[in-house]
């Protein structure tokens, strides 16, 4: 991928939530087509549909065997998410050669068994989600983009560069792991943000580095026969922290 490669569209680039007075909200990890699982775990934590919203890292599709369902999740009142890089395959996928990366090395072969306006809605869909989420809670102000906030960067800045639709910005949002690599020194992500959660890395366990939290919990790779895989979600209001998981490889 290129950094040229990002679509032009009017969608908003960041979208903002104001507190909710009604429920709680939650944030989960990469789905990856795992929605059976996710529903499980909703079921778990008593997930109220009328009341309680979830958020999204993003990555909802491939590697999983449910990766067509993501269109059905996006249209949920309840259900939030942002862009991750394997939605951005999914814009990406008119190029040959971004086509054929996606399809034999990053778990996009359930796309061929999509007929054209299906995929034509995907694209829609795909095409409408924001990079960044911004949720007003009880406990702060919560930021969520799928991989990173660049360093030295305050979550104000990240945001207004993500708004203009700044290449570096975008590229950084969807595929950096340079902070939980420990590429760049760690400092907590500055601004009106209390903490931050991310996705796109796959860890054993959620991993916290200053305030932003990696949630991506590995839940897919159960179909690879790791059994520590799991599914994460965080109650981010009214409890500021508070995690549940559900093992998938069990």
């Amino acid at each position: 991928m290129t950094e040229g490669s990002f679509p032009v569209d009017d969608s908003p680039r960041v979208q903002y939530f104001d507190t909710n007075p009604r429920g709680r909200d939650f944030v989960v990890g990469d789905v990856h087509g795992m929605f059976t699982a996710l529903r499980m775990l909703l079921d778990e934590i008593g997930f109220d549909e009328d009341a309680d919203r979830l958020f999204s890292v993003g990555d909802l599709v491939d590697r999983g065997p449910e990766s067509h369902e993501a269109l059905e999740w996006l249209a949920l009142p309840w259900f939030f998410a942002c862009r991750g890089n394997h939605e951005q395959f999914v814009l990406d996928s008119g190029s040959p050669e971004q086509l054929e990366l996606w399809i034999n090395h990053n778990g996009g072969e359930w796309w061929l068994g999509v007929d054209l306006e299906d995929r034509q809605r995907f694209m829609a869909a795909v095409g409408s989600m924001p990079l960044a989420m911004e949720i007003a809670t009880e406990g702060g102000t919560v930021g969520i983009v799928h991989a990173d906030v660049p360093p030295l960067m305050s979550w104000d800045v990240f945001m207004t560069r993500l708004e203009s639709s700044d290449p570096d910005a975008m590229f950084y949002a969807m595929w950096s792991r340079n902070r939980i690599a420990g590429v760049v020194s760690s400092m907590p992500v500055a601004g009106r943000v209390s903490r931050v959660y991310c996705g796109h890395t796959p860890t054993r366990c959620t991993v916290a580095v200053d305030n932003v939290n990696y949630i991506d919990t590995g839940a897919v790779y159960c179909n690879e026969g790791y059994q520590e895989a799991r599914l994460t979600v965080v109650e981010i209001h009214p409890d500021p922290h508070r995690e549940y998981t559900l093992l998938t490889g069990s």
